[in-house]
């Protein structure tokens, strides 16, 4: 396995508010560099939301300049039409990060909550108290970011445990 990137970007991805982050892996140690939420008008129509998302995150992923990134899965509810925009939403995301050529990992959100509070239980409060925790000085642009932070750090964190097993494993 090679390395992990040095710029991963979290994305959280939703039709009304996608949040993204990114942080810096530099050996065990994660530093924030940045996080926002890009948000889609409600009164568009749905073509034309899911272009706004892919332009904005197309920006982000320009500026930001990202070696990797990882996405929250989806979780089906009982409104089958918001989870479909949900799901074209999470395509549009992933679809971004493809044509900038990133290698994508994917989180179940329960695995998002485990890396970085500990439990998989978490509610949206303690991942924001935790992300504030392991990325000091951050300032949250809102519930989205936090959620896209946690993200990347659950995605470092996998990154660092492979790298160790194969370590392990080439000594053997």
């Amino acid at each position: 396995m090679t390395p992990p990137p040095a710029i991963i970007l979290g994305l959280d991805p939703g039709l009304g508010t996608t949040g993204w982050g990114v942080i810096a892996v530099e050996g065990n140690r994660l530093r924030h560099v940045a996080n926002g939420q890009i948000k889609t008008e409600p009164s568009m129509v749905l073509p034309r939301r899911l272009a706004n998302l892919h332009a904005a995150l197309y920006d982000v992923i320009r500026q930001q300049q990202p070696d990797g990134a990882a996405v929250e899965e989806v979780l089906g509810n009982s409104n089958a039409q918001s989870t479909l925009k949900l799901g074209q939403a999470r395509g549009i995301v992933l679809l971004a990060a493809a044509q900038a050529g990133l290698i994508v990992g994917e989180y179940h959100p329960s695995i998002v909550k485990k890396a970085t509070v500990g439990t998989g239980g978490a509610d949206k409060k303690q991942v924001q108290a935790m992300v504030g925790h392991l990325l000091p000085g951050v300032k949250l642009t809102g519930p989205d970011a936090a959620d896209a932070l946690a993200v990347a750090i659950t995605h470092a964190h996998h990154l660092a445990s492979a790298r160790a097993m194969e370590r392990r494993n080439s000594a053997i």
